[in-house]
């Protein structure tokens, strides 16, 4: 599948751009989500995900970034609360399916880091996420911050931000200046 959501009715592919992650907060009633909100729910498995810590919060342009690996403390991988399209593009005749992840308010880890964190779902939760939802009582609830104390994070080099590199040592703990912040 193609990361960001295009709804069937999209007239090209450009809204995917904007629609890689769907805030917990309007996904019910955002035009673009809302039907795969009612219908189409999925997992999104990772081992990690990555974000920027801004080091100089004056300058808007984000031109001084730290790069942290974020993933759970006890190494197993999660899954993000995702949703996904699938229809028949016109001009080509091919299946278009694509999806999102949804995001929440951040908890005490990643408060520091971002204001956004994708929604992990505990392992307890998948089947209910997965199932028909029930219109009278939506899984809005399992749209939180996922536990603090379950989850760690590292800095890692400034090659993840480019998209050529690849490999384990970009999720490998960066020898940098030390920081107090993840102690």
């Amino acid at each position: 599948m193609r990361w960001g959501l295009i709804p069937y009715w999209s007239k090209d592919d450009k809204i995917a751009f904007k629609t890689t992650n769907a805030r917990a907060e309007t996904v019910a009633t955002n035009n673009v989500f809302k039907d795969a909100f009612k219908h189409r729910h999925c997992l999104v498995p990772a081992d990690l995900f990555y974000e920027w810590q801004n080091l100089n919060p004056a300058d808007e342009k984000r031109k001084n970034t730290q790069p942290y690996a974020i993933g759970r403390k006890d190494g197993e991988p999660m899954a993000f609360a995702g949703l996904w399209e699938s229809w028949i593009d016109k001009r080509d005749g091919k299946p278009l399916e694509t999806f999102t992840i949804i995001t929440t308010d951040p908890n005490a880890l990643m408060e520091p880091l971002h204001d956004r964190m994708p929604v992990i779902l505990p392992r307890s939760d998948y089947d209910r996420w997965l199932a028909p939802v029930d219109p009278v009582r939506p899984p809005v609830d399992l749209l939180r911050p996922h536990a603090a104390e379950e989850m760690k994070a590292w800095k890692v080099d400034k090659a993840v931000g480019n998209v050529w590199n690849v490999g384990p040592e970009l999720c490998m703990e960066w020898d940098g200046p030390s920081d107090s912040l993840f102690a």
